[in-house]
């Protein structure tokens, strides 16, 4: 179950970064070193979205045992869910981008 878990989250990190990379070779006309713009890009968001995770949760005074429990997994559950929710960022930014085409 664990390596399925690995498998599962390195192939979303993979197709994140191809979607990425696409999405910022329309942005400028060099594309030279798009992959390390793409990687930190997700790795920035990734970060930004698990460090307000942390502080909304101990804002609103949540034990940490509950949000962060010692797990049987490699990761941190709470950094997985920021990790997936960045990998799924350009999909949605796509979403909203073809929705408003369909509009204007």
């Amino acid at each position: 179950m664990k390596v399925f878990l690995s498998v599962l989250l390195i192939g979303g990190i993979i197709i994140s970064i191809r979607t990425r990379q696409k999405m910022m070779m329309w942005r400028s006309p060099n594309s030279s070193g798009t992959l390390a713009k793409a990687i930190t890009q997700l790795v920035g968001t990734a970060g930004g979205i698990y460090l307000s995770l942390e502080l909304l949760l101990t804002f609103i005074g949540i034990p940490e045992w509950v949000w962060n429990p010692p797990s049987i997994y490699y990761f941190k559950p709470l950094a997985v869910c920021s990790l997936l929710i960045a990998i799924f960022q350009p999909y949605g930014q796509k979403l909203i981008v073809n929705i408003k085409k369909r509009r204007g």
